[in-house]
């Protein structure tokens, strides 16, 4: 079972892979003679799959994640099929508007690793964008149906207090992981407030951007790739591609869903700056449009006025006046944080306590690492990539050693592992039988892997 364990994590984020390697500011080389490897039902396995995802795998071990033989990466994309075509009998079923949300949302993602720039994309992908999205959507359709088809087949599940702890006590003393060191660590945000002449003069250019495009002295195109301060999008003529309703900033779709297809709205403020939209078109729960951005830049005075507001914050916190979780869910712009009473959590257990090294921000790492628990910083810049310069107080209240793990410590980590066992226990159940629903044709060179076993 654990074997079965082992595939099907390998077949889930496996599906990553192309979103993630097209990232990557050094693309893996090597070409294979490429031939169909396997068949299930209408989809194929081609040997460049493989190969593709196996470079991946190795790349993500040298990052820490245990690499897998080339017999398991044949075996996760052959999962992803197997689910793909039970998917079409069980009638589950993706929208053409989810596929075309997330593979705008990953796009952009990719764009902005180069900065927006189409050009440089192609010159090393060899490909344009187009070509680009149109295989990011292949691959997001399947993940998305996969997804689908795991949540069905695991619906309902869940653990309670006496599961964890039997789980717990059916580990092995000697086998108990060892966990290092981690820390709850809070952060209070505030974004400087740009002076109002500046705000001014930006509706002022907008507002002006506006006036040329309905005299047809320039195209929103044209604009959006000159002045545009979106990277995803800017370097598109301001396409933003199609979005959920609840996706974009409130103001932001509001605004969109005011205005006719084609009709351009004034200039609108979202915590991102002001936008200047064009409505492109509607379709079901979704819409497209463009926009320009313009994001107001703080002053030196406008900074220093935010830190004058947190350190007067973290006077009060330290006199016990508020506590630190309250003023972080009173006045943090950190939505990420702010809810959480300002505290990093760990997103696959929703656990406050985490090593530090799973903080993405190296700054924050170091600066952390000279703290004292019970420590908070004085006013901090950093730079957002999209919003620009912030500054926030960093609060360490509490650090865990390195230890086996227990109970009374890390339950929501074991709480996260039972539940994960449950489901896999459900999972491979449903693999032994769905394999006999479709028709699975496998190369002889893969035969000796002896794929979709119970070993």
């Amino acid at each position: 079972m654990m074997k079965l364990l082992n595939r099907l994590i390998l077949s889930l984020s496996g599906l990553l892979i192309l979103g993630h390697t097209l990232a990557q500011e050094n693309p893996p080389t090597g070409q294979v003679l490429d031939k169909i490897v396997a068949k299930v039902d209408n989809s194929i396995v081609l040997e460049s799959e493989v190969q593709k995802t196996y470079i991946e795998a190795i790349a993500q071990s040298q990052q820490g994640m245990e690499a897998p033989n080339r017999c398991e990466v044949f075996e996760s994309l052959l999962i992803n099929k197997l689910m793909v075509a039970k998917a079409a009998i069980d009638s589950v079923m993706v929208t053409e508007a989810e596929v075309l949300v997330q593979t705008n949302n990953r796009f952009n993602m990719v764009m902005q690793q180069f900065g927006g720039d189409e050009n440089m994309l192609a010159e090393i992908y060899g490909k344009s964008g187009d070509q680009l999205k149109a295989e990011l959507e292949e691959v997001i359709r399947e993940q998305l149906i996969v997804q689908k088809m795991r949540s069905k087949i695991t619906e309902g599940i869940t653990v309670s207090p006496a599961e964890v702890r039997a789980f717990f006590n059916s580990i092995p003393r000697d086998s108990l992981p060892l966990f290092t060191s981690e820390a709850t660590v809070g952060q209070i945000v505030r974004k400087p407030e740009a002076n109002p002449n500046i705000r001014e003069e930006l509706i002022a250019q907008l507002l002006q951007f506006k006036q040329e495009i309905l005299e047809g002295k320039s195209s929103f195109a044209d604009l959006a790739k000159k002045y545009s301060e979106d990277p995803g999008s800017g370097a598109q003529g301001g396409d933003l591609g199609f979005f959920r309703r609840g996706e974009l900033a409130p103001e932001y779709e509001a605004t969109s869903l005011s205005l006719r297809p084609g009709e351009i709205s004034d200039p609108v403020e979202t915590q991102f700056g002001f936008h200047m939209i064009q409505l492109l078109e509607i379709k079901g729960n979704t819409y497209n449009t463009r926009h320009i951005l313009r994001i107001p830049k703080a002053s030196e005075e406008d900074i220093q006025k935010a830190e004058r507001y947190l350190d007067s914050l973290k006077k009060q916190i330290l006199d016990g006046k508020i506590d630190f979780a309250k003023a972080a869910k009173e006045y943090s712009e950190d939505r990420a944080t702010s809810d959480a009473g300002g505290f990093f959590t760990d997103p696959a257990t929703n656990s406050n306590r985490l090593s530090l090294r799973t903080l993405e921000d190296p700054v924050l790492y170091f600066t952390i690492d000279t703290m004292k628990v019970g420590d908070i910083t004085p006013p901090l810049r950093f730079e957002d990539p999209r919003e620009g310069t912030k500054v926030r107080i960093l609060y360490y209240k509490a650090r865990y050693p390195a230890h086996k793990a227990n109970l009374q410590d890390d339950y929501e980590k074991l709480k996260a592992a039972t539940l994960r066992r449950k489901e896999d226990e459900v999972l491979s159940k449903w693999f032994l039988t769905a394999k006999e629903d479709v028709f699975i044709d496998i190369d002889p060179s893969y035969d000796r892997c002896n794929p979709l076993q119970d070993k």
